[in-house]
């Protein structure tokens, strides 16, 4: 497991910050929130009441002896780690013969009983980078981007000359298809159809060296996704084969409103071992 009590940034990033603007970036979590098909729901339970704590065989607090009426109210959170916006971890991502992820590290071998032993959400460590927006619907002209509409290198190049920024090694990319505009409308978020990133415009922001690559949809890349009729290429290509961990369910509407297209980015991971991905509250400063 990495050390996460210590890391390095570079403290030029907070002389960039002159409005004292912060956006919240997170789709917020709750019972019944939509959540890809593939993944269990996100739910809440209440599994300590006052009233429960109360029972004879939980003293102190049993009445009688709790003359104060003393009690706690806690929860059960059951949920998978790709809950809304959520980044993924290095071992998300399987392929081949042997079920490996990142660094031929096959499930077989490094799959244990609670999770994955290497390259889980413990290995994250906090997110501090430049941030750009690369806003492609308006770049389009549009509110939001057709159903199964790819983001490729020309409409990247769009994207930049629109947003009126370049892009440098180690800065976070986060892609507005528009997507989230009506977050969180459930018949639209669990559509089988959405804009994304097509495996030629990950290859185009690859070059770019990025720390991480996000995205306002569900899965980064359009769907449905498919080459020479197999699936996800672009999280096999980014996570599987260069090690680039990806940011899904962005929330970026305001950010557009705002044209706040630099920014500086911070996210801080949930640091659980043996989990796939981290649910992240991400914000940009201004």
């Amino acid at each position: 497991m990495a050390d996460q009590r210590r890391f390095r940034f570079k403290p030029e990033l907070f002389t960039a910050v002159r409005e004292g603007r912060a956006y919240d970036l997170a789709s917020g979590w709750w019972p019944g929130m939509p959540v890809a098909s593939a993944h269990p729901p996100f739910q809440v339970h209440t599994y300590r009441t006052p009233g429960g704590m109360r029972a004879e065989d939980l003293f102190p607090y049993a009445q009688g002896s709790n003359k104060e009426n003393y009690a706690f109210i806690s929860e059960v959170i059951s949920t998978t780690s790709h809950a809304g916006t959520h980044i993924d971890a290095l071992c998300h991502v399987t392929a081949g013969e042997d079920d490996s992820w990142f660094g031929g590290r096959s499930a077989h071998e490094y799959l244990g009983d609670f999770g994955p032993l290497r390259d889980d959400a413990s290995d994250f460590s906090p997110f501090m980078a430049r941030g750009i927006l690369l806003d492609v619907a308006g770049a389009l002209g549009v509110e939001r981007m057709a159903p199964g509409q790819p983001i490729g290198p020309d409409e990247l190049d769009a994207a930049l000359a629109f947003c009126g920024v370049s892009l440098s090694p180690g800065d976070v990319v986060l892609l507005r298809t528009g997507f989230m505009a009506d977050w969180p409308d459930p018949e639209l978020m669990g559509s089988s159809e959405q804009p994304g990133l097509s495996l030629d415009g990950a290859a185009w922001l690859r070059r770019h060296g990025p720390l991480l690559v996000g995205a306002d949809n569900t899965s980064l890349e359009v769907s449905p996704s498919l080459v020479d009729g197999e699936p996800q290429p672009v999280h096999r290509y980014l996570i599987r084969t260069h090690g680039l961990p990806i940011l899904e369910w962005v929330y970026l509407e305001d950010l557009a409103a705002d044209k706040a297209f630099e920014f500086l980015f911070l996210a801080l991971p949930l640091n659980i071992r043996g989990a796939t991905g981290s649910l992240v509250r991400p914000v940009a400063l201004v």
